[in-house]
């Protein structure tokens, strides 16, 4: 039990992150630190960063509605700490890819509109999956669907575009890497949490698959709408960038690889996760049909 409530502590939480790997960040990034200019003076270019921080900004914002509206329905002291604090760390990735959306050029009295306009609707509709939950106060459901497929999602997503960011804009990669370390701790509270509890409540297991069936079918419908926006500008992008070196993301050099060939790595690397993360709590992974 002592172990158990010195991970989901508050005072552990301060020592990793605000002490730890937050210590002298300025929105995630180091202090200085700009977006590439040559993304910046290139409209489409900054038109595509701009959608893509948009959706970042929708995921996170239904993991902080998620996160929140569960600490309220956690049945212990513990997990109530963690989710609080987890609560927090949302909160803080709607700020930071909110200001990459301002240093991009999006103007404060036109963040919501560009919201709107560049929102991804089937990522709407996988928040809306997870959030029906979590408004439900049903904890087992909606920690899987935040912590498990909504995190896991995010951790891989976060990776590949660190990796593909890491040498052409550092400030971008540097941001994503401290959201990838909080991922990381969202991802495990779900995992050593919920799997004692599904065993007490067997009964839970076909409602949360359909979930997780339901959430990955909205996935994949946006992983394909994104890359299918963004294809025009893969080849622009590595002329205006310049040579980035080898960036290698689960045996697939994103430096060289087509579109089509970057969706199914993340499609594959994400349901991958998925399967060994439900397995480790006694669930079995959904394929969604029509995609």
């Amino acid at each position: 039990m002592a172990d158990f409530l010195n991970s989901y502590s508050i005072q552990r939480w301060l020592e990793l992150c605000p002490q730890g790997y937050l210590e002298d960040t300025v929105y995630g990034h180091e202090e200085g630190e700009s977006e590439a200019e040559v993304l910046l003076a290139d409209d489409d270019l900054r038109t595509d960063a701009i959608r893509s921080t948009v959706q970042l900004v929708v995921g996170e914002r239904a993991a902080l509605a998620a996160s929140s509206g569960l600490v309220n329905a956690a049945p212990d002291y513990p997990s109530k700490h963690f989710l609080a604090t987890q609560t927090l760390d949302e909160a803080r990735h709607v700020e930071i890819f909110t200001q990459r959306l301002f240093d991009l050029g999006v103007k404060k009295a036109d963040l919501e509109s560009t919201i709107d306009h560049f929102a991804n609707p089937h990522l709407v509709k996988f928040a809306e999956v997870l959030l029906e939950k979590v408004d439900s106060g049903d904890f087992i459901a909606g920690v899987v669907g935040q912590n498990i497929v909504l995190e896991g999602l995010a951790f891989s997503v976060f990776e590949m575009m660190e990796t593909s960011n890491r040498v052409s804009n550092p400030k971008f990669a540097h941001t994503l890497a401290g959201t990838i370390a909080d991922e990381r701790r969202h991802v495990g509270f779900g995992e050593n949490r919920i799997g004692s509890l599904i065993k007490e409540h067997p009964e839970k297991k076909s409602e949360i698959e359909q979930m997780q069936k339901d959430m990955a079918y909205h996935m994949l419908k946006t992983f394909s709408l994104s890359f299918d926006e963004g294809r025009d500008n893969v080849d622009k992008a590595r002329d205006v960038m310049g040579d980035v070196g080898s960036a290698d993301f689960h045996g697939t050099d994103l430096s060289t690889a087509t579109s089509e060939e970057m969706q199914t790595v993340l499609e594959q690397t994400v349901i991958g996760e998925f399967k060994t993360r439900l397995a480790r709590i006694g669930l079995e992974y959904q394929a969604p049909v029509g995609v």
